[in-house]
């Protein structure tokens, strides 16, 4: 007996491979999933303009990174002593304008090198309402907590939500023929926009994300909502707030683009990686001296090792020999 309804994404034509390069933009679910690829040793750069909700912003942050063009000089906000940027994240913050500007040219310069050279783009769309700073009648990625009366908010209709991503995926294309880019939809519940606009605001960027698919053979769609939605269907995957997936929705989640994304010898790692990650984790209950904890240590190490020669272990080599050298000093 089935009591939900599980379901394996289609395999991607082109394959994360261990030496892929990653970039993800878009909401905290984007930075989740950056975060895993990290963890499991991949050169990832994870949401360098912090968490962007909306596709209008996304298009514009990475059109202005890969054209080279510096922020808005008229987009500053300051808040309490703390400068802001409205095309960007409030984690991109600096007690000066000047501080905050080299900050910000630094973050697109970086993007700009990481997309050039980037083998995968995840994309994650997160909502298609949007917040319009009614003084200069443009759409803001964040409102840093300035005052409601400041914004207008509303739903982007569709035609222009696909327009802007066309024009990004030109110009993606022109600066990096050889990416590809992977579009998911946030399976995060906007419920302060209300249930009901929250549906029609993801079902926008459904049928956006399906139309780029079809009409670009170089942007597949990894269905991480649906998976939320249809395959896990159920409050116990989500967090207390009852909005955000939690650490077992997004265990499956990755599992499923695991299978869905990664090579076979990436998978055979990613395998081979969490036993060893599980070894790093792990700490004697009693004596950490011991001979046997140094025998396990001393195998940890010798894994390590063999793994050096795929990725960069450097840091977990030196917290075992920190480890092996406390054992030593214990004797002496």
């Amino acid at each position: 007996m089935q009591f939900h309804t599980e379901f394996s994404p289609e395999s991607f034509p082109n394959r994360i491979a261990l030496n892929s390069r990653i970039v993800t933009i878009g909401s905290c679910f984007a930075e989740v999933m950056g975060r895993r690829l990290s963890d499991h040793k991949l050169t990832v750069l994870d949401n360098p303009f912090g968490t962007i909700f909306n596709p209008v912003s996304m298009a514009k942050l990475l059109t202005m990174s890969l054209n080279a063009t510096l922020p808005d000089e008229n987009r500053y906000v300051e808040r309490a002593g703390i400068w802001f940027h409205y095309d960007f994240h409030s984690s991109l913050w600096a007690t000066s304008k000047d501080l905050l500007r080299s900050k910000l040219i630094q973050q697109l310069s970086d993007t700009n090198t990481a997309i050039r050279q980037a083998d995968f783009l995840i994309l994650t769309l997160g909502s298609a309402v949007v917040y319009r700073h009614i003084d200069t009648g443009k759409v803001v990625a964040n409102c840093h907590k300035m005052p409601g009366k400041l914004f207008e908010k509303y739903l982007y209709q569709i035609d222009h939500l696909r327009d802007d991503m066309n024009r990004l995926l030109k110009t993606l294309r022109n600066a990096n023929p050889k990416l590809t880019v992977i579009l998911t939809v946030s399976p995060v519940r906007h419920t302060r926009e209300t249930i009901p606009l929250n549906q029609v605001s993801k079902s926008l960027l459904r049928v956006m994300a399906h139309e780029l698919t079809i009409w670009n053979d170089w942007v597949v769609y990894f269905p991480a909502y649906e998976l939320m939605i249809d395959d896990l269907r159920d409050y116990r995957f989500y967090e207390a707030d009852l909005v955000h997936p939690n650490k077992q929705a997004h265990d499956y989640i990755f599992g499923k683009l695991a299978e869905s994304a990664f090579d076979a010898s990436l998978c055979h790692f990613v395998a081979e990686w969490s036993q060893v990650s599980k070894s790093l984790a792990h700490r004697p209950l009693y004596d950490d001296t011991s001979v046997a904890h140094r025998q396990f240590l001393a195998k940890l190490l010798a894994q390590l090792e063999a793994l050096s020669k795929k990725v960069d272990v450097s840091a977990e080599l030196a917290e075992v020999h920190r480890r092996l050298e406390k054992c030593v000093m214990h004797d002496a």
